[in-house]
């Protein structure tokens, strides 16, 4: 697309990752896949801990709206991406454009706010544990979830308010895979200055906030495991906090990489790689990480498949009963009926 002289920007072009139309078709196949493998096993998890009455307890609790957050934060953008990589035009429109930005900052903001809370979570089930009844309580655990979701709702609906009232008079393309802050910042012909100081400040102190709960929480947690005496118990007391942490990890290094630097610093090419992982890989890895590195997980998998078995093995044991009552039925009234003759 050309230069425009007008400030009213109907769409964008979404460029994407690559112009090689073999490399697109490869990434259309591979991100398909991870995006099945996402929805299936988010979807998955959300079901085991709704079914599985052992696993209704404040951890599980949040972890099924971690894979909320995850299934939902996939598909504001990989359904799009998938599109662009095989369609002939790559529009969005300009309401869809700030609609994709808006749910992008909420789900990521929320998801922040959602492992801090469970970083806590674990900090009081390993440090306070003959308290965690009491300090755990529904009350709190729907309160910092709500907390976590009304911050992420907030400071979404006060970035893209002002990103609305950018004007972009020189291009639409968008040098990008999906409606990201900075990209759009960057087509901008007008002063950002105070903008992007305002995306920085809301989302450095969400980030820093929620990192600083984490790392408090994780420092007192080792501190405490540190003092236990067998290594079974230190085993058993890392393994409940081993799949958070992990999480954590590559979830907030990629964040970091990309957000909390200057714009001068933006390279096209390394955040769009740090982008494919927060985006799309992140939320297929999450409920993986969690479910195989949780036995509680995989023990309630294993009831729940039992129950299936025992469920269909008495509807079969019911239909082998009726059946025999049919029969033995049939058999006595001919037998009344040889009688009479």
């Amino acid at each position: 697309m050309g230069r425009r002289n007008n400030t009213n920007v109907p769409d964008f072009i979404l460029v994407g990752l690559t112009d090689s139309e073999e490399a697109r078709l490869a990434l259309f196949h591979l991100f398909l896949l991870i995006y099945l493998v996402t929805v299936l096993g988010n979807a998955g998890m959300i079901l085991i801990i709704r079914l599985d009455l052992q696993l209704h307890t404040p951890m599980y609790f949040f972890l099924s709206h971690l894979s909320f957050l995850d299934l939902n934060y996939s598909s504001v953008i990989t359904p799009k991406t998938l599109e662009n990589l095989i369609a002939s035009t790559k529009h969005i429109s300009f309401i869809g454009c700030l609609a994709q930005m808006y749910f992008f900052v909420f789900l990521g903001g929320t998801e922040f706010l959602l492992l801090s809370s469970m970083a806590y979570d674990r900090y009081v089930a390993i440090c306070k544990p003959l308290q965690y009844p009491v300090i755990m309580s529904p009350f709190l655990c729907c309160s910092l979830l709500l907390a976590s979701y009304l911050i992420g709702f907030s400071e979404s609906l006060v970035i893209v308010m002002y990103m609305n009232t950018l004007h972009f008079c020189d291009s639409n393309v968008v040098h990008h895979f999906f409606c990201d802050t900075n990209p759009i910042l960057a087509l901008s012909c007008t002063d950002t200055h105070d903008i992007e100081t305002m995306i920085f400040i809301l989302g450095g102190s969400t980030l820093v906030t929620s990192l600083i709960t984490i790392s408090v929480s994780y420092a007192s947690i080792l501190s405490t495991i540190l003092k236990i005496n067998s290594t079974s118990g230190k085993q058993k007391a890392f393994s409940t906090c081993a799949s958070h942490l992990l999480g954590v990890t590559i979830f907030y290094g990629t964040m970091i990489f990309t957000y909390l630097k200057p714009r001068s610093s933006y390279s096209l090419g390394k955040d769009q790689v740090a982008s494919v992982f927060y985006t799309i890989v992140i939320p297929m890895l999450n409920p993986l990480i969690y479910s195989l590195r949780n036995k509680e997980v995989k023990k309630a998998v294993i009831r729940l498949m039992q129950k299936r078995e025992s469920t269909k093995g008495k509807y079969r044991v019911s239909l082998i009963l009726e059946c025999i009552d049919i029969d033995l039925c049939m058999q006595s009234r001919s037998g009344s009926r040889h009688l009479v003759h």
